[in-house]
């Protein structure tokens, strides 16, 4: 199988671009080459039955169905090897100490996933996103580690609405930019143990203003989410040193989606847009750049 999707990268840039744009989709989809029909499987790729069929014998097949075979074989291999997550964990932990600390490491990050959507609702993320969007101004704070996280929400959210905003500014403390918050206002507020002084306050300022908090932390009795219009507790807990930010990134990438899906019809198009500017001053890598 490895052998096969090597290949497969290999020959994209000599394909045309109907076998590349077909190649393409079944490095992305793999699990569904081995269980699909090639009319269903060419409809999700949007392209024609027979693109596969010649895709398959521009990679040396006599057909599709030969082609298939390692894609439905490497499916039931998975399935006996790891019929579960713990027998897979402990399958890599069997390559020794770099292999148990690789096995922690995604045991961690999926035991957190799970966790941080068994203690969240969906009534509290649609009603969060509804704040978002309505709200004159939403300003979202992080420090340290969350702050990457905070700033890549703002920039997806300005794709759809022009109301988000990070914080903090450059050069500036999260106080500093709280004196701009007014009643009715959103404050999303990210911090973890040991909880950062700075966030603590704003969130605390924020709250005095009118404004609304969301509290995104890892405890209810977080020192700033008393009094928060909603608080999501996140689990960060690791292997390594620094906290893990996956499960905070899963949040906001929900409530980015919550976002877009009660946004008005117009947001969507705001986003086609947006990324339409882009291919035509030619920001994005195309075919022809091959």
């Amino acid at each position: 199988m490895r052998d096969l999707q090597n290949r497969m990268v290999e020959s994209i840039p000599n394909l045309s671009p109907q076998l590349r744009k077909a190649a393409t989709f079944v490095l992305d989809n793999q699990s569904l080459v081995g269980v699909s029909s090639i009319s269903d499987f060419a409809d999700a790729a949007q392209i024609k039955p027979n693109t596969l069929v010649r895709l398959a014998r521009a990679l040396g097949y006599e057909g599709y169905e030969a082609f298939r075979e390692p894609f439905r074989e490497a499916i039931l291999k998975e399935r006996q090897d790891f019929p579960d997550r713990a027998r897979w964990l402990q399958s890599i932990a069997r390559k020794g100490r770099y292999g148990e600390l690789f096995g922690d490491m995604a045991n961690g990050a999926l035991s957190n996933i799970e966790a941080l959507y068994a203690g969240i609702t969906l009534e509290n993320v649609k009603a969060s996103a509804e704040l978002i969007l309505h709200a004159r101004r939403t300003f979202v704070l992080g420090v340290g580690v969350s702050n990457s996280v905070t700033r890549n929400f703002a920039y997806l959210c300005g794709m759809a609405i022009e109301t988000v905003t990070a914080l903090p500014h450059e050069g500036n403390l999260p106080i500093d930019d709280i004196d701009r918050v007014q009643p009715d206002d959103v404050l999303v507020a990210v911090n973890f143990h040991p909880y950062r002084r700075e966030v603590v306050q704003a969130a605390r300022l924020a709250r005095e203003r009118g404004a609304y908090v969301i509290a995104v932390t890892d405890s209810m009795a977080a020192p700033f989410a008393a009094g928060a219009a909603y608080v999501f507790t996140v689990p960060t807990n690791t292997a390594q040193f620094f906290t893990s930010t996956v499960a905070l990134t899963a949040l906001f990438e929900t409530l980015m989606a919550f976002i877009v899906a009660d946004a008005p019809t117009d947001v969507v198009s705001h986003i086609e847009n947006f990324h339409q500017r882009r291919q035509k001053l030619g920001v994005y890598w195309s075919d022809e750049d091959r």
